[in-house]
């Protein structure tokens, strides 16, 4: 079964299943958006984003060794007529900047958390190289996704964002209580999701959730060097 976002009677957005395994595609897939339903105070417990969090994750890649901050920023941003938090990301390859990029996440009513897009700026040698898979949802047939679900259960798939062509990622939970130990920590009762997208069939990430922190881990399950660990929070 894969969990489609689908719009109901009375402008609700639900989940709904399809039996074909395939994601819907973008003719398919509008979810309808009600800003009085959407707050910028994202407190899912997988996905908590208070303004002034600070994430360091440190780890090593096929191209070297990864240093990430992520940052929640103080302002909000209006997108689709929701208020979405502000939330930069920057990673740094053998200590250059590679990338540098801004989220916008929004939490409805029922707790789910939204990603309703990014800017991004991929680095060279100090320079902008690239903008690729920058997207804003209500822009150019872009649409939002679920970033996190309010319940996640193991076997849900989801889409994370829809921009044909620029940004197609999906996610599925894996399992809700696996244990991981990282610089930062032990954790229990951990989500374990995974994330693939059809413009790169070959690219699998799991991505493991600890309850009030967030993203913990990150890893590749097909055999590659990428293992990237929290290594220090504040909030």
């Amino acid at each position: 079964m894969l969990l489609v976002l689908v719009a109901a009677a009375g402008g609700a957005v639900v989940l709904a299943t399809r039996d074909d395994g395939t994601a819907s595609g973008g003719a398919d897939y509008a979810p309808d958006i009600d800003p009085a339903r959407f707050t910028a105070q994202v407190d899912n417990p997988f996905l908590p984003l208070p303004p002034g969090a600070r994430w360091v994750y440190d780890g090593t890649t096929a191209d070297g060794a990864e240093h990430t901050v992520v940052e929640v920023q103080a302002g909000t941003k209006k997108i689709m007529g929701v208020d979405c938090v502000i939330v930069r990301d920057t990673v740094s390859l053998d200590g250059q900047v590679v990338e540098d990029t801004y989220d916008w996440f929004a939490q409805d009513d029922e707790g789910n958390v939204w990603y309703f897009g990014e800017d991004t700026k991929e680095y060279e040698e100090g320079a902008v190289a690239s903008t690729a898979g920058s997207w804003e949802a209500g822009v150019d047939g872009a649409q939002p996704g679920i970033a996190m679900e309010a319940k996640p259960k193991a076997g849900d798939r989801y889409r994370q964002e829809y921009y044909r062509g620029e940004a197609e990622d999906m996610g599925e939970v894996l399992g809700v209580d696996e244990r991981v130990d990282v610089p930062f920590g032990h954790f229990d009762g951990v989500l374990k999701t995974k994330d693939t997208t059809p413009l790169e069939p070959d690219v699998v990430e799991h991505k493991y959730y600890a309850s009030g922190i967030g993203l913990v881990l990150e890893l590749d399950p097909t055999g590659g060097s990428e293992r990237v660990e929290l290594t220090d929070f504040q909030q």
